[in-house]
């Protein structure tokens, strides 16, 4: 399987050590990419334009990283059980996950499942920790492992 996760913005340095442990637990499991697009430059209060332009900008360079099933990342989006969410992935050959910017992401980027984590706001770098290591869980899930209790 090959997964990419697209994200907006780079990894705080203090979290590389986490996600680097997820990332090489993973290797045995598919090929992992993480791409991340630069986050566009804003005004300390930008007004709602500022914002669509920005979010359209990243959009442009997120779409041409798409491949594969697209699982957008949204507060709004359906939150699944972490046995759910190891049965959606499964029988997939690549995936693609979206993290947008604190903005969120410009509504032209379609989705095959917005995936919410809950209501709460994580801080970017955290959430792609989060996203990691349920991809990991859902991995070892698959595989019948105890990880998962």
């Amino acid at each position: 399987m090959k997964i990419k996760i697209i994200t907006v913005g780079k990894l705080k340095p203090e979290f590389s050590p986490t996600l680097n442990e997820y990332v090489k637990r993973m290797g045995r499991f598919c090929k992992l990419e993480i791409v991340e697009i630069a986050e566009s430059y804003l005004p300390e209060n930008p007004s709602p334009d500022d914002i669509k332009k920005a979010l359209s900008a990243e959009a442009v360079a997120i779409k041409k990283q798409i491949t594969g099933t697209v699982i957008l990342l949204a507060v709004d989006g359906k939150q699944l059980s972490s046995e759910d969410f190891a049965d959606y992935i499964k029988n997939k050959s690549k995936l693609t996950f979206i993290i947008g910017s604190s903005f969120g992401l410009d509504d032209g980027i379609a989705a095959d499942l917005r995936l919410s984590f809950g209501r709460f706001t994580y801080p970017h770098s955290l959430m792609r920790i989060i996203l990691v290591e349920q991809i990991y869980r859902a991995f070892m899930i698959n595989s019948g492992s105890p990880y998962h209790k």
